[in-house]
């Protein structure tokens, strides 16, 4: 309790890390707290066969470079992890794992952070741990039959982990469909809800698709421009770590596509008449995006090859006919469900009055608090369409250690 530090990181994943390290370019003498060990969200919520849908190029973090030689490819979250604990190293970062933050309160103008090691002071807190560590289930999901084993997509590893019999995955966006494809390709029979989510392909006119989003700017549009008329932000869309995945290519290697997941009736599972309206939607998403792309191609004047059609976008969807509304779940042999249907942030641990709307998430802008002192790093959508992933951190670490740094009314002397 006798030194009062500069800043805390609590979260020590990649976008701790990233603020991290300007803090230490920025002389400021820091902690990053971790409840567990580095990158523990990306060891404990990853199943085992997962890829970072960013390309290896653009997972890197600020101060590093790629010198490998498959720049776009993607690599499993045990390189990622591995990755990060080299990064924590080479650049020295003061990390202290295996301490959870009990509580974050204000004691006499500073921040004071109580942890089972004792508690700590500091002018300034960054809150790394993100926006999406808790998982979110359909009210529907508690009147589900006793016999149907239940696990969230953080909970997944892998087919062997399951009840034997189906599964029925809930939820068709970056988890759900790659999921389902996990599932299929190991011979499980796969039920899937579908959402309303868009779709993009891997690689177009011989480039990465995240590489086109990138340089054309379509990933740097504000949050605020991204709002829906109801008030959420819309569901990132899918998109396979190393190849496009649709719907219909899902339905292909025999996954059977229904509607949205409506709940349970008379014992039998209920889906919404919506799985024809769900597929047109990532339709157009794919086709609006690669339509982005080729106007920035014209525009920039790049040469580029013309566009190839993906097999995943051109396969013939296999729909039942007539569509399936009702799932007797005994019947179809449905044992397990796999809840792929978001997640929302868990900071209650966060006593200071006005730093949390009511439905407990971060009142912020660009990631700048609503309290002096008080910063959120890694928010999914926190400032741009970008924010939340990895190929962000290096550019919002920066912006929010300058604001940090440069802050006014600061209570501590520059340095």
């Amino acid at each position: 309790m006798s030194e009062v530090l500069d800043a805390l990181v609590i979260g020590a994943g990649s976008a701790g890390l990233g603020v991290s390290y300007f803090l230490k370019r920025a002389g400021r003498n820091h902690h990053i707290l971790d409840r567990g060990r580095i990158g523990e969200t990306w060891r404990t919520q990853r199943w085992n066969s997962f890829r970072l849908n960013s390309p290896t190029i653009r997972s890197i973090l600020p101060g590093d470079s790629y010198e490998g030689p498959d720049p776009w490819g993607a690599i499993t979250h045990h390189e990622f992890v591995a990755y990060l604990e080299g990064y924590a190293e080479r650049h020295c970062l003061p990390v202290v794992t295996q301490t959870p933050v009990d509580e974050l309160s204000k004691d006499n103008g500073l921040f004071r952070v109580a942890t089972a090691h004792g508690p700590l002071l500091a002018h300034n807190v960054v809150i790394a741990t993100g926006d999406q560590n808790r998982q979110v289930r359909p009210l529907g999901s508690t009147a589900l039959p006793i016999g149907i084993h239940q696990v969230d997509s953080s909970a997944y590893r892998s087919t062997a982990d399951l009840e034997n019999g189906a599964v029925l995955v809930v939820g068709s966006g970056q988890s759900g469909g790659q999921i389902a494809e996990d599932l299929a390709r190991a011979g499980r029979t796969v039920f899937l809800a579908t959402s309303r989510n868009g779709r993009w392909v891997r690689h177009y006119r011989a480039g990465n698709i995240l590489n086109w989003l990138t340089l054309s700017g379509f990933l740097d549009v504000p949050r605020k421009e991204l709002v829906l008329p109801s008030g959420k932000l819309p569901a990132r869309a899918l998109v396979g770590a190393t190849h496009t995945i649709s719907l219909q290519s899902l339905s292909a290697q025999g996954v059977v596509l229904l509607g949205r997941f409506g709940g349970v009736e008379n014992g039998s599972l209920i889906f919404g008449d919506d799985v024809d309206g769900n597929m047109r939607f990532a339709d157009d998403v794919s086709a609006n995006t690669k339509r982005l792309i080729d106007e920035y191609i014209e525009r920039a004047g790049l040469d580029a090859p013309p566009a190839e059609s993906d097999p995943a976008e051109t396969v013939e969807p296999r729909v039942p006919d007539p569509r399936i509304r009702s799932v007797d779940w005994i019947a179809s042999g449905v044992r397990s469900v796999v809840w792929c249907t978001g997640f929302t942030g868990d900071f209650s641990w966060i006593r200071l009055p006005g730093a949390l709307d009511t439905a407990g998430q971060p009142v912020h802008e660009d990631g700048v608090g609503t309290i002096p002192g008080l910063f959120f790093a890694g928010l999914d959508f926190g400032s741009t369409r970008k924010s939340g992933t990895i190929p962000a951190i290096a550019e919002e670490a920066a912006r929010l250690v300058e604001r940090l740094v440069g802050k006014k009314n600061s209570t501590w002397p520059a340095r």
